[in-house]
């Protein structure tokens, strides 16, 4: 009989730093080496913070959202609160790296907090990390040490500001790292965007799929390839410049003028054929998208 998996829960900043035997110096934020963690920090851990990990070794199999990892030196994973994470240690390598974390309540009713919809890779999967060329290495290594001063300085009316400007500009760094990451593996994104098109319209034109699941989604069409939602959509905003949701909506409009023209089906059947519960569903989503009725087109 198997037993459960016990996940150790840390539930602020104070227990946290007692893995790296340090010294609280900010009840939301903190900095930490992982060559100073202490070996349990790598159990089974819902750390219930955001945190962004710098791995600068590969030191072991990392193991979160049910899926694992062996990561090179210089990549950059993040976690969110609920996120369980473990590290199957390889036995003689000692753990290098930096780890930033700050608890939610750091960023809200604030800039960064308004701002952190951008910041959507902490919902990337384990294979979807961002590995950094040596010069951007360089630049996060110093937005880690700008962070950690600020913490060792003297705290006044300015700290939560400046702490504040200094993770934004690590978590915008990153952003802008997997921009150039999506930038470099162009020839695998196009062949990808190739086989989506095709995926598309062969869902689209299979009556059982959308009559059993109705129009294509992104989540469904992430999952073809593996990834996840947003790093699927930030790859194919990245591509062709619209969102992935704007993209399949396109092929379904495309799908839906050869319906009714090369096909003259109604509008009701193309509704139907389309995945779309009620033909005026399908009318609404037809104008909004081409500026005139299904009617209207068929008569054009």
């Amino acid at each position: 009989m198997e037993t459960d998996i016990k996940v150790v829960s840390v539930e602020n900043i104070d227990q946290y730093n007692l893995y790296f035997h340090q010294s609280s110096l900010h009840p939301l934020v903190s900095v930490a080496d992982l060559s100073k963690a202490d070996l349990s920090l790598f159990q089974p851990t819902d750390f219930g913070m955001y945190c962004v990990v710098l791995m600068d070794a590969d030191f072991g199999e990392l193991i979160l959202r049910g899926q694992s990892m062996h990561y090179r030196a210089g990549t950059i994973f993040t976690m969110k609160p609920g996120d369980v994470v473990k590290m199957q240690l390889t036995p003689g390598v000692r753990p290098s790296g930096w780890m930033l974390v700050f608890r939610p309540e750091m960023i809200e009713n604030t800039g960064l907090g308004r701002d952190f919809y951008m910041f959507n890779y902490f919902d990337y999967e384990v294979m979807e990390a961002l590995e950094l060329t040596e010069p951007e290495k360089r630049v996060i290594m110093n937005c880690y040490q700008n962070i950690n001063s600020e913490l060792h300085a003297p705290n006044d009316e300015f700290t939560g500001h400046m702490l504040r400007l200094g993770m934004g500009q690590l978590l915008s760094y990153c952003r802008r790292y997997y921009d150039r990451q999506f930038d470099t593996r162009k020839l695998k994104n196009s062949d990808m965007l190739a086989k989506l098109d095709s995926m598309l319209d062969g869902y689209l034109s299979s009556p059982d799929m959308t009559r059993r699941y109705g129009q294509p989604t992104v989540a469904w069409c992430s999952s073809q390839f593996h990834l996840s939602s947003n790093y699927f959509g930030d790859m194919v905003k990245r591509q062709l410049h619209i969102t992935a949701q704007e993209y399949i909506q396109g092929k379904i409009v495309e799908r839906a003028k050869y319906l009714m023209g090369e096909r003259n089906l109604s509008v009701s059947e193309v509704a139907e054929l389309l995945g779309f519960s009620y033909s005026n569903h399908f009318t609404r989503f037809f104008r909004r998208k081409t500026g005139m009725s299904p009617s209207q087109f068929k008569k054009k």
